[in-house]
């Protein structure tokens, strides 16, 4: 280990790069070769779609017949609907029936209705793959979706799982009128049908609750007609069996993703400034609904194209070299310095001007 220290000094980024990308395809070759059944990947993804789909259905079947309650089904549901955004994730880099388009396809799809939240899978992939080329810059749209860069206040906070009112409150900045006509509605399209009806019965349930309950408060109950209140009866159950688990999943992804990665004074290409390791303890509940995405995610920008799985077996292999080789831990000053990779204090005060570039978007 020392020794490893002591070469990591003198050693070019390139070569520190090199050394981390070595020895975590050594170790996840020492796994395969250990349990040779980790070789079949579309047998495990197509297994581990299987019990996701099967254990949000079975959880949504218990609350319906009222065998669990609400507090109960939204969380188990959404840590079976984490694996399906791994599972997506690993699909947006091929690791899945490459040479099957029908069942490669059918992945894509079925992970999309497990998460309808999110924008479509086929859409995101040209987004993903440009941010593993340009993590961290101003052309990383996908991050910047999610928060990266923004200074952390309250609207954030509300930005980080609501999806659509990240976009609508980025795409309102611009200064280009006309790009903004033609963002939103690039926006809206990308999340057309699902995302639509998602967030369509997520503001009608709060807003409908809202409403209802401030008038209770007030002392004046509104009298809904018995057509209103059969339909909220559906949306109710709609949100808890599946639109709240992905508000919650999508909250708990996108605060650790947009902190544990850099964003703003990030060298272009350069892997060992894109992320840290984020895994203090007090992030355990949000880690549970992104499947250890802080302490895992950062040695797949080193190593693409391990499925999820293999990172978990790997990471702590994987996070000895890479402490030894200059990358990050934990650096909670990323709260205060609007992710910025640098320590500059005056950098980090400075939030990104709204409309800069297309990335706001």
């Amino acid at each position: 280990m020392q020794e490893h220290k002591r070469n990591a000094q003198t050693m070019t980024t390139q070569d520190r790069i090199n050394a981390i990308k070595s020895e975590v395809t050594a170790a996840g070759n020492e796994w395969r070769r250990r349990l040779p059944w980790l070789r079949h990947n579309d047998a495990i993804g197509s297994a581990i779609l299987l019990l996701s789909l099967s254990g949000m259905i079975a959880s949504g079947w218990l609350y319906l017949a009222g065998a669990i309650a609400w507090w109960l089904c939204i969380p188990v549901t959404a840590f079976f609907a984490s694996l399906t955004h791994e599972l997506e994730h690993d699909l947006i880099h091929r690791i899945y029936f490459r040479g099957n388009a029908f069942a490669h396809n059918l992945m894509m799809g079925l992970v999309w209705l497990a998460r309808p939240s999110t924008i479509n899978p086929w859409i995101r992939r040209n987004l993903h793959l440009n941010h593993h080329k340009h993590s961290g810059t101003a052309t990383d749209i996908e991050e910047r979706a999610i928060t990266n860069g923004e200074p952390w206040r309250l609207l954030r906070l509300l930005m980080v799982g609501d999806n659509i009112m990240s976009l609508i409150l980025r795409v309102l900045r611009l200064r280009d009128r006309e790009l903004r006509r033609r963002l939103m509605l690039r926006g809206f399209a990308s999340y057309f049908p699902l995302g639509w009806l998602n967030w369509g019965s997520w503001y009608a349930f709060v807003g409908f609750h809202l409403i209802d309950g401030a008038a209770r408060i007030a002392g004046t109950p509104i009298a809904w007609s018995a057509g209103t209140m059969s339909a909220f009866g559906v949306i109710d159950a709609v949100v808890v069996v599946l639109v709240a688990p992905n508000v919650l999943r999508t909250f708990c992804l996108h605060f650790v993703s947009s902190n544990m990665h850099y964003y703003g004074d990030v060298e272009d290409g350069n892997v060992l400034q894109q992320t840290q390791v984020l895994n203090p303890w007090w992030l355990l509940p949000a880690q549970l609904f992104c499947f250890n995405f802080g302490s895992t995610h950062g040695i797949h920008h080193f190593v693409v194209r391990e499925p999820f799985y293999i990172r978990q077996l790997t990471a702590a292999r994987a996070h000895k070299v890479m402490r030894e080789m200059g990358v990050r831990f934990n650096d909670l000053g990323t709260f205060r310095r609007a992710n910025r990779y640098g320590v500059d204090e005056r950098a980090s005060r400075e939030s990104v001007e709204p409309g800069a570039n297309t990335a706001n978007a």
